[in-house]
């Protein structure tokens, strides 16, 4: 006859760790993470399209087939914008004054094949791949995304290159889930750092005006619509936070999903937008131009880290 097994011990219950900086109890704090009031709040809900997203979208005139038309008619017509951004070349990361936080030499290199790239982009490869308009070159203004852009600018004659915007500098965009509970300073950085990225990225992402006004008898009076390029290239070398948040933006994605992303060193993400409004991405840090030894995300090499 077996001998009875002892019971097993009640197991004891777990205590969950307390999400560092939390702050107890503080009124509207999402999921005891951050202040409510700092979680993105589309205009409609998700995941609905928002049409009027830049408000640039034509005001209905309520009549639906006048106003389909009218949209058939600026998909045809319209101008698509294409935006590239690119996220500088590696650099030095151990002084922490910008002025000295310069490419290294494989940063430099990335550079330079990121402006050859752009500039075959610029000729066009073929007659079936033919020449893209490449309108302005934008860049922050950190040190490391002025030298890349710099290098990159050199490959691209005759192309507009402004003074660099700081509102397209690194930054915390805004939190990012998944994620614990953030400190006091994390908030105070956020509101501050979220402003200014918001406003760029409002600043730079929009539809395309209509290109031209018709005349009562249907007539273009800009010219034919062949002599028109429908289609604008505009380059922006930033950082892979401003990049990250402004896909998930444009996107109208949740942004705080911003750091699920990744941007390697160089790379290329791609957004079309439309004359009626609508995003796409066909490119999402895109390094094809890059050989392995030049590929890294900041001080990483290759892919196992």
């Amino acid at each position: 006859m077996c001998e009875a097994l002892p019971a097993a011990p009640e197991p004891k219950a777990k205590r969950l760790p307390k999400p560092y900086g939390m702050i107890p109890d503080a009124k509207g704090d999402f999921h005891r993470l951050f202040p409510r009031r700092q979680l993105w709040q589309p205009k409609v809900e998700y995941p609905l399209w928002d049409n009027n997203w830049d408000n640039l979208h034509p005001t209905p005139t309520g009549n639906d087939e006048q106003d389909r038309e009218r949209m058939r008619r600026l998909r045809k017509e319209g101008v698509t914008r294409h935006i590239i951004l690119i996220r500088h070349g590696q650099y030095d990361e151990r002084d922490k004054d910008d002025a000295k936080r310069l490419l290294t030499e494989i940063g430099r290199k990335q550079a330079e094949l990121t402006g050859k790239r752009l500039r075959e982009m610029m000729e066009g490869a073929s007659n079936e791949f033919g020449p893209c308009k490449i309108k302005v070159v934008r860049v922050s203004n950190m040190a490391r995304a002025k030298e890349t852009a710099d290098i990159i600018a050199s490959h691209l004659p005759g192309v507009e290159y402004p003074e660099p915007d700081p509102d397209l500098n690194e930054g915390r965009p805004c939190h990012n889930l998944p994620g614990g509970g953030v400190s006091e300073s994390t908030i105070e950085k956020t509101d501050e750092q979220h402003a200014r990225i918001e406003a760029a990225y409002r600043k730079y992402f929009y539809r395309a005006p209509p290109p031209l006004e018709l005349s009562g008898d249907g007539e273009n009076k800009e010219g034919k619509e062949e002599d028109r390029c429908k289609h604008e290239f505009e380059i922006y070398v930033c950082h892979a936070n401003v990049i990250r948040y402004f896909m998930c933006r444009a996107l109208q994605l949740p942004p705080e999903a911003w750091l699920r992303l990744c941007t390697f060193n160089c790379s290329l993400t791609y957004l079309t937008i439309r004359p009626t409004g609508t995003v796409s991405c066909r490119m999402l840090g895109d390094i094809g131009h890059l050989p392995y030894d030049l590929s890294t995300f900041s001080m990483h090499t290759g892919y196992n880290w």
